[in-house]
């Protein structure tokens, strides 16, 4: 995850968009290697129904204007109703390495948040579970997540969250946990984590770059890592996050015949009913992205949700590529959605009804570039679709 984020300033953006600018470095074109990435989460039969159903309740309770909708107005839809912001942290407290590294001071704000600011702090599996049957959730439901397994998560982060009482999601490469260096975790740490109710996920067995892998490759470090883990932890992994937020086209349909029942990427946005449950978003947590502003503002974040999501698959080779998405009816009025790129800046959007297609004039540079398209709602909330692009 380390050399997966580069970040710059995450203060409120000011200029003549900055309505449309939330405080993610991403939306003012300041470098930022985040892993993002979307996948098609087109259900057209169940949204149909559920568009339906809310429409005959609208009208028959005289909610409902003719013709007038706002882009403001929050509608309480399948995905609102289900919607969990997960949070991707790395490393606390290490000054060495403050790119994957959250400060502590910082890292007391957001518990303190948490706690105090009406937020549902829940365990990764309870929230897989209501976005598979298309469960509600509590509104600001948060998920927390640490990736690599760091010395430092075990050190700083374990005692604040068991203090506080709030559950996480560890995932580990089981080679670096074998090399037992004292830069990670222990098994023996692993094992008093998971003992005490902390799910172990995995990142494949040595945290390769699964998307650039191949076939037998990408199954071999997932079935390595799996053996290794239930060997030592007593119980398979059951969920997988992405190395440096990369999903691969290759892998990613086996990996349910291999016993991964969700996977997680670093792509900004919010998980909800119709998400792609193997590549699921999660705001990246760091010392440049650690601002208190910048996290109430992700922690508070709402769906946006699209279809017909082009590329299929965001490790292209067209450069600059072509991207589009078509906004689905529940999100309202699009009027004031947004487009921004790292290292460009807002993007010119071309509109045809609610497709919008990104028209991109310069060249992406080589490996990963980010992504986030929002929407401002009124009171203070946005709406979120993010995707990482790597050019191969």
């Amino acid at each position: 995850m380390r050399d997966a984020i580069r970040c710059g300033r995450t203060q409120p953006c000011r200029g003549a968009s900055w309505r449309h600018e939330p405080c993610d470095t991403s939306t003012i074109g300041r470098p930022l290697a985040v892993a993002q990435s979307v996948q098609n989460t087109r259900a057209p039969m169940i949204r149909r129904f559920l568009a339906l159903t809310w429409l005959s309740l609208g009208i028959a309770g005289g909610v409902i204007a003719a013709g007038a909708q706002s882009a403001h107005a929050q509608v309480r839809s399948l995905e609102d109703a289900s919607a969990a912001v997960v949070l991707a942290y790395a490393r606390f407290g290490d000054d060495t390495a403050p790119a994957a590294s959250i400060r502590l001071d910082q890292f007391d704000a957001h518990l303190r948040e948490l706690r105090s600011g009406g937020y549902t702090v829940l365990p990764l599996g309870e929230v897989l579970g209501a976005l598979r049957e298309g469960r509600s959730l509590p509104p600001r439901s948060v998920v927390i997540t640490i990736d690599e397994g760091h010395r430092s998560a075990y050190r700083e982060a374990w005692p604040r969250l068991r203090e506080a009482g709030l559950p996480f999601t560890v995932f580990v490469a089981s080679d670096t946990i074998d090399r037992n260096t004292g830069t990670h975790m222990s098994w023996g740490e692993l094992r008093e984590l998971a003992s005490a109710g902390v799910t172990i996920g995995q990142m494949g067995a040595s945290h390769a770059r699964l998307a650039m892998a191949d076939r037998s490759t990408a199954i071999s470090q997932i079935v390595r890592a799996t053996e290794r883990m239930t060997a030592e932890l007593g119980r398979p992994p059951l969920v997988l996050s992405w190395p440096y937020g990369e999903v691969s086209a290759v892998l990613k349909p086996l990996l349910t015949g291999l016993g991964v029942r969700a996977a997680l990427g670093l792509h900004s946005g919010v998980a909800h009913a119709g998400s792609d449950m193997l590549y699921l978003p999660r705001f990246t947590q760091n010392e440049a992205l650690g601002s208190i502003d910048r996290f109430q503002l992700v922690a508070k974040a709402l769906p946006l949700v699209v279809s017909d999501v082009v590329p299929d698959h965001w490790l292209v080779d067209r450069n600059p590529p072509a991207i589009g998405f078509t906004v689905e009816p529940q999100t309202g009025d699009i009027d004031q959605l947004a487009c921004f790129m790292a290292g460009i800046g807002r993007v010119e959007v071309e509109r045809l009804g609610r497709r919008l297609e990104l028209r991109l004039t310069e060249a992406l540079p080589s490996g990963r570039t980010r992504l986030n398209c929002t929407m401002p709602l009124e009171d203070n909330r946005w709406r979120w679709f993010g995707a990482q692009i790597t050019v191969n």
